[in-house]
């Protein structure tokens, strides 16, 4: 919550917490886990198309550190959604067109379980998104995105299940 309520205070255009930063408490809370257990960052993605450039989202990253005292200015990890085609397949081997908003981009995600955002509006509202609901999620269930071709798959779920052995993994 803390690191939602300053992200919403930076007021980043189309900006969402996701991946582990949320489906990790959950899967935390279901298992009987400290809250932290497994959070190595929170993932703040926004969506930003006017300037693509990496100069332009070290600007947005050196400015949400700023807000964040220790340890949360070292662990809030920030992605211009707009820009994530410009590097991902070199990383990643895979092709990965161009999002339309931070919302899509929880479409792309691995495992239909982890593609979950949140964002804490004015008045203290949860807005969450989750293309592929919630019920894998709760059920401790592991299933490839549908959506996405990916070899990534297999290991991401391997190092879920390393974490949090009570997972089930649906392969196809």
């Amino acid at each position: 919550m803390h690191v939602m309520a300053v992200a919403r205070d930076l007021d980043l255009p189309d900006w969402l917490i996701f991946s582990g930063a949320i489906y990790q408490p959950v899967l935390n809370h279901l298992t009987g886990r400290d809250p932290d257990y497994g959070i190595k960052d929170y993932d703040l993605g926004y969506f930003d198309p006017s300037d693509t450039s990496y100069e332009a989202e070290d600007v947005v990253i050196r400015r949400v550190a700023a807000a964040f005292a220790q340890p949360f200015n070292e662990m809030v990890e920030v992605r211009n959604q707009a820009r994530v085609h410009l590097w991902f397949e070199d990383k990643f081997r895979e092709p990965y067109a161009p999002l339309t908003s931070s919302e899509e981009a929880l479409s792309r995600f691995t495992t239909t379980a982890f593609s979950v955002g949140v964002r804490l509006e004015a008045g203290d509202a949860l807005t969450i998104l989750a293309p592929f609901g919630l019920e894998d999620l709760f059920a401790l269930r592991l299933r490839p995105n549908p959506t996405r071709q990916t070899t990534g798959f297999i290991r991401t779920a391997e190092s879920a299940v390393r974490r949090w052995p009570e997972l089930s993994v649906v392969a196809g």
